[in-house]
């Protein structure tokens, strides 16, 4: 059964960081690309941002320079590191193996004063 486990999401004030984690077996994490997603209250899931199976990267404009995206082949990991958080950045947070089409089940994110 393929799993992808996030952890890392919260409450963060404006201007704050977190950095969420998304683990996967291995045998699919070693072959695909993965992202991260996220759906606001009454929007459309989008893209964050993407990390090739050999590192190269790809991210959203509204999150470039700010958040990064990383992944650690010998932990099976993705980590997204934001910082300079936005009250706009809140969101259900999506960990994917889009090679496969695989997702995680989701965590929360709130930037609130």
């Amino acid at each position: 059964q393929v799993q992808l486990v996030e952890s890392g999401g919260g409450s963060v004030q404006p201007g704050g960081s977190l950095r969420l984690s998304c683990q996967a077996s291995r045998s699919i994490f070693s072959a695909s690309a993965m992202a991260w997603h996220r759906q606001a209250p009454g929007k459309q899931r989008e893209l964050v941002a993407s990390i090739a199976r050999f590192g190269s990267t790809n991210y959203a404009d509204s999150v470039k320079g700010r958040f990064t995206i990383s992944r650690d082949n010998a932990k099976s990991t993705v980590y997204l590191q934001m910082n300079s958080m936005k009250p706009e950045d809140t969101a259900v947070y999506y960990c994917a193996a889009i090679t496969f089409n695989f997702w995680g089940q989701g965590t929360q994110v709130t930037v609130s004063s």
